[in-house]
This record gives structure tokens, C-alpha cells and sequence, in this order.
């Protein structure tokens, strides 16, 4: 009885160390990275859907690190996604003139004929939040607008 009870209790503990998780590790060809989709730690709108002047390309980021992205000429691709971070969950950004420049990593989930290997790897690409304008864009060129949060 004794044992079931621990054994009840360590399955407890791990099981709530798991889902707690605010990061995720992945590797990459420059190393270690972390990434987190946590609202928590997200502090800003960036999930919807982010488009190329009003049409195709997009980029879907949506809650929990799922979505998709479309490269030009190409189809939508569903990827897994997170915004670089450090190993306590807090984001890493560098203030600019106008902005907030972020790392979002995304990876596809499904493996095309013609992938090669490198295709299916992590993929790092520029995230920036302009809050003069209240617009955010991945790769510079794919945008959303956002409104400020009211306060209570």
C-alpha cells in the first residue's frame, strides 16, 4: 500500500511539473534554443493571422504553438511555433528606434515528397511589434494589426 502511495504521488509531481512547462527546448544547427507559445509569458496579441498586403502569403499563429505558413507560390503548411525566450520563460527582444525585434522559431509538421531534411529542421525568422503603429510583422513583410490593451 505503501508503495502505491508513492508511486501515486511521484506520478502526481511529474505529471504537474509537465503540464506546467512554459518553455520548450529544440535544437537547432547554432545550438540550444527555448521557445515558448505561453500566454503567460506573451504579453503582447500575436496570435491571428498575418498576411502579405492584405492576401497570400500568410503566417497563422494561433494559441498553443500550432498554425501555418505559407511561403510565396507555395501552399499553407501547418508548423509548430514559439517566440525565443530564455530558460525562465522570459522572453529575449531587442528594443530598436520603433520597435521590438523577437525571434519566432517554427517548425512544419508534415513532410512533403520534395522536403529535404533541412526543410523539416527549425527555422528561425524576425518578429518585430511596432507600437507606434500598432502593426506586427514576421519577416518584415507579412503583418497584423493589433489595438493596446485598456487598462481597468
Amino acid at each position: 500500500m505503501k508503495v502505491k502511495k508513492i508511486l501515486f504521488i511521484t506520478l502526481f509531481l511529474v505529471s504537474m511539473t509537465s503540464f506546467s512547462q512554459i518553455w520548450t527546448k529544440i535544437e537547432t544547427k547554432d545550438g540550444i534554443h527555448y521557445i515558448t507559445d505561453n500566454k503567460e509569458y506573451i504579453d503582447q496579441p500575436i496570435w491571428g493571422k498575418y498576411t502579405f498586403k492584405g492576401a497570400e502569403p500568410v503566417v497563422e499563429l494561433n494559441e498553443y504553438g500550432a498554425g501555418f505558413y505559407q511561403l510565396h507560390d507555395q501552399l499553407k503548411r501547418p508548423m509548430i511555433w514559439g517566440i525565443e525566450c530564455d530558460e525562465k520563460g522570459a522572453l529575449i527582444y531587442k528594443k530598436g528606434f520603433d520597435n521590438s525585434k523577437y525571434t519566432l522559431w517554427y517548425q512544419y509538421t508534415t513532410k512533403l515528397q520534395e522536403d529535404a531534411d533541412e526543410d523539416m529542421e527549425w527555422k528561425p525568422v524576425d518578429f518585430t511589434i511596432h507600437p507606434n503603429t500598432l502593426k506586427m510583422f514576421i519577416q518584415g513583410e507579412r503583418s497584423k494589426d493589433y489595438k493596446l490593451k485598456v487598462s481597468k
